[in-house]
């Protein structure tokens, strides 16, 4: 990048500014940046996951490499709470950051446990900050405000400049009676909006959603009526934060005379951080995985990972009969206390439809109400917005639909300006005029096994078009005056088996063969040229006959 180019997107000392990098335009992935007088600060640095279009990646997180060129100007990081999403991306991206990172307790132990498993730990400054504290870095002066969310210590921040205060939601909702931590700083909201400000940046996830989220201890009260209902084991699956839900879950199998085990790494981890924080006195009560299942099948209850579908989460591997500790048998119940994350739902169903064909009932929250979301629906929504009056509403953490609907809420309550925001885009939030002013390059780098890479890369285009059509691979023997002297070799990969790949190889080698025969003398010097003659020829006949177009290597080797 040019010095000029860099200077264009330093942020100016007569305004503030606000890029996403992750998280606008989509759920997950949060990853946004506030600028001014030449510096700025990050909020949140999070993950989303992988599916069938991505194969092989199991991580995805947002190209950073704008900053590469601003290190220097990144005064710190901080995080909103300690969902996957907000905090998943941290060991992989500090390293080019290298920031101080904010966080409260819980957050900032999650944190750290993550750092451990990157040797980081005694690397990354971590500045735990009380919930609803203060703190200044650079030009900003920062300000926690305590909401309820489906695990402990989320916080919305405040960032207060010389142009004016900006309102950065993070996840929230008003649960009126939260199993873990204190109601909602509501007071501290009022007060913001009497004081002004000047935008809101907020979360969009439910905004299609009408009504109030509900609360975690109606959750609590639906189990405690369930589990004596059902007279064999039971395995609740949630997301591995949801303290809360442990929580409940907790609560309701000692009330109907239960045990309680925990199946999968993750939740063993946040369940052990929470007990240290003081909020799962419970944890030390639990079982092993062994110990559980030398209990009797009316007196367990299990909680496990996996309620996206996760292929390699615990109730996925339970399923198939490949956990080494834990089977299921038929008359089990397995409660899904989760919501379905768009874009898993394939996901999800081939994993319930797996778990009611091997004669276990299967509950949702489709079917009774064991789970309430951890995000504002939109009446919250709409209490936040005659509280704080923000000048302007930018929906972020959501997809476009849900950015839409959260930009009518806050319409419809009064508020004048609204800009629905992309990732890439330098947006001016004040003093005076709010406009898109510049946009940097962006995109999204995938954990392919331990390496990072950018998933718009030709590996990565590659592998997808590998999975969809096959590979070929062709190796040609040949003397130093363009004879073939052996029978050109061809090996099939995801096209066929058997007999009929037997066949299709014998015919590709005369193809390939014949394609070296009709090039000119001269040309068959030209190993570039031969293989592009063999491959054409190659991915032509395979696409007539199998409607494929594979991917297609040829090599030359030359005697």
């Amino acid at each position: 990048m040019s010095s000029s180019r860099k200077n264009s997107h330093r942020p100016p000392d007569d305004a503030l500014w606000y890029l996403s990098l992750g998280g606008a335009g989509e759920i997950g992935m949060n990853f946004s940046l506030y600028g001014t007088q030449g510096k700025w600060l990050i909020v949140d640095c999070g993950v989303t996951f992988g599916d069938e279009t991505t194969p092989g990646i199991e991580l995805i997180m947002p190209d950073i490499s704008f900053l590469a060129d601003h290190a220097d100007d990144i005064v710190g990081l901080v995080v909103t709470h300690g969902h996957e999403d907000h905090i998943g991306a941290i060991e992989y991206l500090w390293p080019q950051l290298k920031c101080p990172v904010y966080a409260t307790k819980f957050s900032a132990e999650l944190i750290r446990n993550k750092l451990g498993y990157a040797k980081l730990e005694r690397t990354v400054r971590i500045h735990e900050i009380a919930q609803g504290g203060t703190f200044e870095t650079g030009p900003f002066k920062a300000e926690f405000v305590s909401v309820t969310h489906s695990i402990p210590e989320a916080q919305m921040l405040v960032l207060h400049t010389k142009h004016g205060s900006v309102l950065h939601t993070g996840d929230w909702k008003f649960d009126p009676d939260p199993v873990i931590g204190k109601l909602s700083d509501t007071a501290r909201l009022k007060v913001l909006g009497n004081e002004g400000l000047l935008a809101l940046v907020g979360d969009s996830t439910n905004a299609l959603i009408v009504g109030h989220s509900g609360s975690e201890r109606d959750v609590e009260h639906e189990f405690n009526r369930l589990f004596p209902t059902i007279n064999k084991r039971i395995i609740v699956t949630c997301f591995a934060s949801n303290i809360a839900r442990l929580k409940s879950i907790a609560a309701a199998a000692k009330h109907s005379g239960r045990y309680v085990s925990l199946v999968g790494r993750s939740l063993w981890r946040n369940a052990e951080v929470a007990e240290e924080c003081g909020y799962l006195p419970e944890f030390n009560d639990f079982l092993s995985e062994n110990e559980a299942m030398m209990s009797p099948r009316d007196k367990l209850v299990l909680v496990s990972t996996g309620c996206q579908g996760e292929p390699r989460a615990a109730l996925c591997r339970i399923a198939v009969e490949d956990h080494p500790e834990v089977e299921l048998d038929k008359g089990d119940t397995v409660i899904f206390s989760s919501r379905d994350i768009p874009g898993n739902e394939k996901s999800i169903a081939r994993l319930q439809n797996n778990l009611i064909a091997k004669g276990l009932h299967v509950i949702t929250a489709n079917d009774l109400p064991v789970h309430v979301s951890g995000h504002s629906a939109q009446e919250e929504m709409a209490q936040l917005y005659q509280w704080t009056r923000p000048r302007l509403a930018m929906p972020v953490h959501g997809e476009t639909r849900h950015q839409t609907e959260h930009a009518r809420i806050a319409q419809e309550n009064h508020v004048k300006h609204t800009l629905i925001p992309t990732n890439g885009q330098i947006i001016r939030l004040g003093p005076g005029v709010h406009e898109v002013v510049a946009e940097v390059p962006h995109g999204r780098w995938g954990l392919d096994g331990k390496v990072l890479r950018r998933l718009d890369n030709s590996v990565s285009k590659d592998r997808k078009k590998m999975g969809y059509n096959g590979a070929v691979v062709v190796t040609l023997v040949m003397d130093a005056k363009g004879k073939v002297v052996r029978e050109p070799q061809v090996t099939l990969m995801g096209l066929t088996e058997g007999a009929v790949e037997t066949a299709l190889q014998e015919t590709l080698s005369a193809i390939a063969h014949d394609a070296v025969e009709q090039m000119p003398k001269s040309t068959r010097l030209d190993d570039a040229a031969i293989r592009h003659a063999v491959s054409l020829s190659v991915r032509r006949y395979i696409n007539e006959i199998h409607g494929k177009k594979p991917m297609t290597d040829v090599h030359v080797v030359r005697v």
